[in-house]
């Protein structure tokens, strides 16, 4: 038997259009307080927030995807007829089966595109951008969709002090596509089992199903993730610089998944992320949206006019599992 045929695709993958989708009601810290005993000030002290969206009844994960993917789309000049996969990263779909990103696809009009879901949590995000990556430069796609959608309001209890006044809701996009230089460094990418319940749900479906569980809700051991989050992401960081032969003071860009301001500060002091470089900290006016916070938080970046097609970006992801991932990218 001769050997299997195999797919061969361009040297490259690069981001060609961002997107992003925020919902409409704006939340507060004195709105969150009304039913959490805390304040304003602590909230701004422990995590940076000021504010933060949440979702309203017709403003799903899958609508609020599908919104992004479209503005990523439309930047991107690319017709969603020509979208060959659609990779939608997601901790907040309700819903087991059937999976959101199907959906997702058919809202953009990428009609028979395959779509999956990918859940890496508030490391989603980057893990999905890898995927979307390799599928590019192994031929077996051309252009990939790579949406983080979130409701994470869905999932806290809002009276828990420890997360309810950390979470918000929205979602953003991109699309990847060929290239003849990378776009897309390599990945840096991993998890750590042993830290499984620091962020993690109550309860799973066997108390539901019988009866003797409400609702389950995410909880998180705050201090031992501010630890965890502290040491690895400076870690991966420098990995994924490495990987792609840039230094801190060649990027233009950092753009950790905004989870506290205070682990984004406490990364770029550790990665010696110069005064030149933008630090992303969407986390003051959108809170935690999990795997929808780094495009996000590019998207807010760009609309600013503080980055310029071409610049490079450091991104990484970290949260439940415990995961992470990183990559340093080229902005379009």
């Amino acid at each position: 038997m001769s050997g299997l045929r195999v797919r061969t695709g361009p040297a490259g993958s690069r981001i060609l259009g961002v997107g992003g989708y925020r919902p409409t009601r704006v939340v507060d810290n004195n709105e969150v307080c009304a039913v959490l005993d805390s304040h304003d000030e602590w909230i701004r002290r422990r995590s940076g927030i000021v504010r933060r969206r949440y979702a309203g009844p017709d403003e799903t994960v899958v609508s609020m995807g599908t919104a992004a993917a479209l503005k990523a789309c439309a930047e991107a000049g690319a017709s969603p007829r020509d979208i060959d996969l659609v990779l939608l990263a997601t901790m907040s779909h309700l819903e087991q089966s059937p999976p959101a990103a199907p959906r997702v696809a058919l809202g953009i009009g990428a009609e028979g595109a395959a779509a999956v879901d990918v859940g890496a949590a508030c490391a989603g995000f980057c893990h999905a951008l890898a995927l979307a990556d390799a599928a590019v430069r192994s031929g077996t796609a051309r252009l990939v969709v790579v949406v983080g959608s979130e409701r994470m309001s869905d999932l806290v209890d809002p009276a828990d002090r420890s997360t309810a006044f950390l979470f918000g809701d929205g979602a953003g996009a991109v699309v990847v596509g060929p290239a003849e230089e990378p776009g897309i460094g390599p990945t840096v990418w991993g998890s750590d089992g042993t830290g499984d319940r620091l962020i993690a749900h109550e309860s799973g479906w066997p108390g539901t199903r019988e009866g003797s569980a409400r609702h389950p809700v995410m909880r998180m051991a705050g201090p031992e993730v501010f630890r965890w989050a502290t040491r690895v992401v400076p870690e991966i960081g420098r990995e994924a610089m490495r990987a792609a032969g840039v230094g801190p003071g060649g990027l233009a860009a950092f753009v950790p998944h905004q989870a506290n301001v205070r682990i984004v500060n406490s990364a770029a002091r550790a990665l010696g992320i110069g005064e030149h470089t933008v630090v992303a900290r969407d986390i003051e006016e959108a809170g935690n949206t999990s795997a929808a916070s780094i495009p996000l938080a590019l998207d807010a970046l760009r609309s600013q006019g503080l980055l310029s097609p071409g610049d490079p970006a450091l991104l990484v992801g970290f949260g439940a599992g415990l995961s992470h991932a990183a990559q340093v990218v080229r902005l379009p």
